[in-house]
């Protein structure tokens, strides 16, 4: 097995020549810091909104092998947090914005066709399973919220039965399947948006991390260790990196791991359970495993329950962790018992950016000439390409249905986390708390008192943990 913190999604994907470093000076409209999917996606909505602005993006490592290129490659709208978002924004907003979470899941297989990207787009749906007592009723608010804004067409509730004909696992209990959702290889997504970037005119700059940002007027200054950028917008998009010193948002951003298996091609096993229609898949813990298939016949495996991070410093266990691994594969033969002697050929991870209620913001700083969004939790691949589109009409002030979607919000109207090293240290404790009450559960024991108090510790003081 290779385990190092470049996958296989980039392995395979092959990494493209890289983009030379910043170096000297540099004038630019907008300038976007950070090479994800919220980064690529803003520059592509800015360029193809006015292919005359001139937009820089600059990315501290390679463009695309961060979190965006390694994840499950689980393109969802986001209807699977539904009543959290009707919990925070009311029942017509939340609507707005699952609607445009919807459309970003197509519009991405849009791009992929139009720009000729063979990202492995599959529109098969997410599928939210049981695989224990506890979690049979995991999905009940949300379906409740969905239902009553009047929609049925986009959820069904699957019995035990119905699950084992969409993927026959001894561990499924029955499920919950949401309509708008597909599946990609997130790195070759993220090298199609960058060579689109390439085409239309965007200037890429690789292995430049910014090191100092001054905002005041009559602009924005960048300083990385090859040269400076001048603009008259910002955009931060640089997700994990937000969480550190100096990061204007480091109150509002915590940072966890997430950690991966794939298997060597088993399209026998695929056929033999019957998980032929290419659904996503995950359990209903909120330390969660996610599942999903290749068109080779793999199965890829991850594990959301990763050890918390120290401020940004996400090198190391965050990347390559062999005990975390060790539990993902475990996992991994007990949902699919016929993998137990088939090979497992690649292990990576990665840092995933959580905010307090583990939604997504889009936000304004206080200068108007910065912008700012982070908070996927894991579930960035689908929303992000909405969220580029948001941070565009926001660089270039236009008041569409994309600008004034809910998630765009103040500052100060975000929930604030501990200031290290607190939220490190209690982090830890309460990961480590809901992963012992969870094993219990799902071993059919009772969680032991100071994990299961310690667990509840979060709802006490408004944080929001699992979808």
């Amino acid at each position: 097995m290779i385990h190092k913190a470049y996958g296989y999604w980039i392995h395979e994907a092959g990494s493209p020549d890289p983009e030379p470093p910043l170096s000297g000076e540099h004038r630019f409209d907008v300038l976007i810091v950070g090479g994800g999917f919220t980064g690529m996606w803003t520059a592509w909505h800015l360029a193809q909104s006015d292919p005359d602005l001139k937009i820089g993006l600059v990315e501290a490592q390679r463009i695309g092998h961060g979190p965006s290129g390694r994840n499950g490659g689980f393109a969802d709208a986001m209807w699977i947090s539904f009543a959290s978002l009707v919990e925070r924004y009311g029942q017509g907003p939340a609507l707005d914005l699952a609607r445009a979470a919807e459309r970003s899941v197509v519009q991405i297989g849009e791009f992929c066709e139009e720009q000729g990207v063979d990202a492995w787009y599959r529109l098969a749906g997410y599928v939210n399973v049981s695989t224990a007592p506890f979690q049979d009723d995991g999905w009940d608010k949300d379906v409740e919220a969905i239902r009553a804004v009047g929609i049925e067409d986009e959820i069904t509730v699957l019995d035990a039965e119905a699950m084992k004909a969409i993927c026959d696992s001894p561990a499924f209990r029955g499920g919950v399947h949401y309509r708008m959702a597909a599946t990609v290889q997130p790195a070759r997504l993220g090298f199609g948006i960058r060579a689109a970037l390439l085409r239309s005119g965007v200037s890429l700059f690789e292995e430049s991390p910014v090191t100092r940002i001054e905002d005041r007027p009559p602009g924005v200054v960048a300083t990385t260790p090859g040269g400076r950028i001048k603009a008259d917008r910002l955009v931060l998009a640089n997700g994990p990196a937000l969480a550190g010193h100096g990061s204007p948002l480091r109150q509002n951003v915590t940072l966890a791991s997430s950690h991966m298996v794939i298997t060597e091609p088993v399209p026998d096993v695929v056929e033999e359970i019957g998980w032929t229609g290419g659904e996503a898949i995950s359990d209903c813990r909120s330390l969660l495993n996610y599942f999903r298939t290749t068109p080779d016949g793999r199965i890829a495996f991850g594990w959301g329950g990763g050890r918390i991070v120290a401020g940004a410093r996400r090198f190391g266990r965050a990347e390559v962790d062999p005990e975390v691994i060790a539990g993902v594969i475990e996992s991994l033969r007990t949902y699919f018992p016929a993998l137990a002697d088939r090979r497992i050929e690649y292990a990576w991870g990665g840092p995933i950016d959580a905010s307090a209620t583990h939604l997504p913001h889009v936000v304004s700083l206080p200068s108007g000439r910065a912008f700012a969004a982070f908070g996927y939790t894991g579930n960035g691949v689908g929303p992000s390409q909405m969220v580029g589109r948001t941070l565009a009409s926001l660089v270039l002030d236009r008041r569409d249905g994309y600008g004034t979607l809910p998630f765009v919000e103040p500052v100060e109207a975000l929930t604030k986390v501990p200031p290290e090293p607190f939220r490190w240290i209690g982090g830890t404790v309460i990961r480590e708390a809901i992963g012992r009450k969870e094993d219990a559960e799902m071993e059919g024991r009772q969680p032991d008192p100071i994990s299961a108090t310690i667990s509840r510790i979060p709802e006490l003081i408004g944080f929001h943990i699992g979808r």
